[in-house]
């Protein structure tokens, strides 16, 4: 398998008109991927947030932060989102719910095939990804990957989770600000995979867990339960 690995990646969270997410992903696995990739980007995966039916979850990932302004700027100045950036934007009430990434140590990244469902595919998909999102006190920040490794992924794996990738807030200056992301964040964010909901009801629970992490946490975690899109590289 050729493995992909981004540096920078950036998690999107939108939030959309009632009954517009499925005109949105239509749109988006048309047109924005393959042109996104071609302006120097990995589109990594777009899915559905079983609790939120108005929001379309979407990560991308770039080598670097320069490599991501030039990017940017060559995508959205470019005549595939001109085309089409009327109908996307009008679907969206809010598409600043922006993390920029990092992974949190060299090798926790997203290592995936270059091989995705071909345009028009309908492709299903078994399981659903988990996206949790760890809102770090500003003393906990620094060392919180080494408690992530050396306490929190054994309690995970005990319990059935495993973990495709971890990545902490990426603190460089944002080079494209028409596309603002939440600058003040202080996130730790870890991927898994689980068959179903009820998958994740029964290991999500983890034994110790929210002890461990109640020293280190400024507010409660964000769960989603992310289903993969038809297009979407990144899947259980």
């Amino acid at each position: 398998m050729n493995g992909t690995f981004s540096p920078i990646v950036e998690l999107r969270r939108y939030t959309l008109h009632p009954g517009q997410r499925d005109v949105l992903i239509t749109l988006f696995d048309r047109e924005f991927v393959e042109t996104q990739e071609a302006a120097g980007m990995d589109v990594i995966g777009q899915f559905r947030d079983l609790d939120a039916p108005d929001h379309f979850v979407w990560l991308r990932g770039f080598p670097n932060l320069r490599s991501r302004t030039e990017s940017l700027r060559a995508f959205y100045g470019g005549p595939v989102w001109q085309a089409h950036r009327s109908a996307a934007n009008a679907a969206m009430i809010d598409s600043d719910d922006v993390l920029l990434l990092r992974p949190a140590r060299p090798q926790s990244g997203f290592l995936l095939g270059r091989d995705r469902p071909a345009p028009g595919s309908d492709a299903g998909s078994d399981g659903l990804i988990v996206a949790t999102t760890w809102h770090l006190r500003p003393e906990a920040e620094a060392g919180f990957p080494k408690v992530f490794d050396a306490v929190l992924i054994p309690m995970l794996r005990d319990a059935g989770m495993p973990v495709l990738a971890s990545f902490v807030s990426e603190h460089g200056e944002n080079g494209f600000p028409a596309l603002p992301v939440r600058e003040d964040a202080r996130a730790f964010v870890w991927f898994s995979r689980v068959p179903d909901r009820a998958a994740y009801e029964r290991h999500g629970l983890v034994p110790g867990l929210a002890e461990a992490l109640r020293p280190h946490l400024d507010r409660p975690p964000q769960v989603a339960l992310l289903s993969p899109t038809a297009r979407s590289r990144l899947r259980p």
